[in-house]
């Protein structure tokens, strides 16, 4: 059994991948969902990944769909109890923006969807810089107060912000954020490190990463000359066509080779052991990408292998 890890300074107990949800309703249907789910947690795994606006970029949808799948999942498996569901507020097209009327609205409708009575993790999606900090985490707080939230996080928050949000929690004896979801990766690391990583790390704040395989890039399925069916092969094949992205691709695969691990395990085991990583979130749209994801829980690199891809990335 893969040990848990413990987010941040909250009691929530987490496995060392977080499943996105960002899949379920639009690459994924419910019945490959269901499937992806439930190798999931058959690896181990009990932390799922979604927000109230996925999935509002397809023609038709309205957001909420991922929400909905995995609620109609829990109720199917009656194992709410076993999963840390993380959601997320504030970029569904009608509940935009984080005023106190908002989030206690949007917080409404996605535990209805997820037919629970509890998130596990609520998230701030993007920041609304429109909205003192003191509105958003008294709102937050309300939630967590009514039992509605257990653990509040935020994601895509300026050093700043985070650091005023943190302060006005402790000033005030509030809930306070105990996780932040940044854009971090091998070949994105200065979307987090420096000033939000140093925030983070002071603060005792576990990051669970999103964007962990750079749409798909770091799976190593991206080569020269290869085609790639992918609703995001477009976003990925522009890694491959920088040098950065080369050198990255060929330590990986250097690594990758010598553990006889797969390329994406290890970009996954690479962030994992980052400062302040308790989680990266990566998703699967098919049952057959589930273990080489999952596989992280049990690949812990050297010092030298975690040196030679910090390397390659910089």
């Amino acid at each position: 059994m893969t040990s848990l890890r413990k987010l941040g300074s909250s009691d929530l107990q987490v496995f060392p991948l977080a499943l996105g949800g960002n899949v379920f309703g639009w690459t994924a249907d419910e019945a490959q969902s269901f499937a992806v789910l439930d190798a999931y947690v058959a690896a181990g795994g009990n932390f799922l990944d979604t927000a109230d606006a996925y999935t509002a970029w397809i023609p038709g949808n309205e957001g909420g769909e991922s929400e909905t799948v995995i609620g109609k999942w829990l109720a199917a498996r009656s194992n709410r109890s076993d999963i840390v569901v993380a959601t997320k507020v504030g970029a569904h097209p009608a509940y935009k923006g984080l005023s106190a009327a908002t989030i206690k609205a949007a917080a409404e409708e996605s535990l209805r969807r997820l037919g629970t009575d509890h998130i596990d993790l609520y998230y701030t999606h993007f920041d609304d810089e429109t909205v003192p900090v003191e509105e958003i985490i008294t709102a937050l707080d309300q939630l967590v107060k009514d039992g509605k939230v257990r653990e509040i996080a935020a994601s895509n928050i300026s050093p700043e912000r985070l650091q005023a949000s943190l302060d006005f929690s402790e000033r005030e004896g509030l809930a306070r954020y105990v996780a932040l979801q940044p854009h971090y990766n091998l070949v994105s690391r200065d979307t987090y490190e420096g000033e939000l990583q140093e925030t983070a790390a002071r603060a005792g704040l576990a990051a669970v990463p999103y964007f962990a395989l750079a749409s798909g890039f770091l799976t190593g399925k991206y080569r020269p000359g290869a085609s790639v069916e992918s609703a995001r092969a477009e976003k990925a094949g522009q890694h491959l066509a920088s040098e950065h992205g080369q050198k990255v691709l060929a330590a990986l695969d250097k690594v990758s080779k010598e553990r006889g691990a797969e390329v994406a395990t290890v970009a996954l085991a690479w962030l994992a052991a980052r400062p302040t990583v308790a989680a990266p979130i990566a998703s699967a749209r098919t049952v057959e990408q589930v273990p080489a994801l999952v596989a992280v829980a049990d690949l812990q690199l050297t010092e030298q292998e975690l040196a030679e891809l910090t390397e390659a990335s910089a």
